[in-house]
């Protein structure tokens, strides 16, 4: 039985992905803890290069879908998977490094220490972003704020992704009643952590744009979160959350 697993979405990651894979390796305990790759059905062969990492170290599982379905959708299979193996906790991490790997011991030691759900946050003190456009910027942090004031929360980084989950708050929260895809996948969860008296703590992080490969972000991803937060706010308020 594992004491955590990393579930790590592709999508066009080959050129991430494995030395993504053996960062993790160095900064986990491979007799403890697991890599889930979640490919959905990459046509660059993400996918296949997956299948061979997880042939030749036994910690790594890859979990195959049929098709480009979203970033939430695919976490959520990669939950359901991961929680099957046992683990205390479960991790979500970028595989094009916005996401430093240096930091995923950072998270699990806060929820060692007591934390249900710890968050590598951008917008506490000593967090930043790294080689974002104005545009980006704007974004990014002006959709934190906006879930943050809507929804009534102290959280400052509501949209990030970067997080470490006690298996507890998974089980309890209803993932099987989410279904956003992407920026309010994030919302979403840390959302009804909160309403489910989780407690949450941000860690600072420094978040990089990828180097190698494209961004995923999209309008619809922008206008989902847009219309899902006030959504989100009126189900708490009926009680249906």
């Amino acid at each position: 039985m594992p004491r955590a697993v990393v579930c790590l979405p592709t999508y066009n990651e080959r050129e991430n992905l494995e030395p993504m894979v053996r960062a993790l390796g160095e900064r986990l305990d491979p007799a403890r803890d697991r890599v889930l790759v979640i490919d959905d059905a990459s046509p660059d062969g993400t996918g296949e290069l997956a299948d061979a990492l997880a042939a030749e170290l036994p910690w790594v599982e890859v979990l195959h879908r049929a098709r480009k379905d979203g970033l939430g959708p695919a976490y959520l299979a990669g939950f359901a998977r991961a929680l099957e193996a046992g683990p205390e906790l479960i991790l979500e991490v970028d595989c094009d490094f916005s996401h430093d790997p240096d930091d995923v011991p950072r998270l699990i030691a806060a929820c060692e220490s007591g934390a249900d759900l710890a968050l590598g946050s951008r917008y506490v003190e000593g967090g930043s972003t790294v080689n974002w456009g104005i545009v980006r910027r704007f974004v990014s942090r002006g959709g934190s704020l906006y879930a943050r004031v809507l929804l009534g929360v102290g959280v400052h980084d509501l949209t990030g992704g970067f997080k470490c989950f006690r298996r507890r708050v998974l089980e309890e929260i209803d993932l099987d009643a989410v279904t956003a895809r992407g920026y309010a996948f994030q919302i979403e969860l840390t959302y009804r952590a909160l309403r489910h008296g989780f407690t949450v703590v941000e860690l600072p992080i420094r978040f990089v744009d990828r180097a190698v490969g494209g961004s995923k972000m999209s309008r619809a991803i922008v206008l989902e979160a847009v219309w899902r937060v006030p959504a989100l706010r009126l189900r708490a308020l009926l009680g249906r959350l």
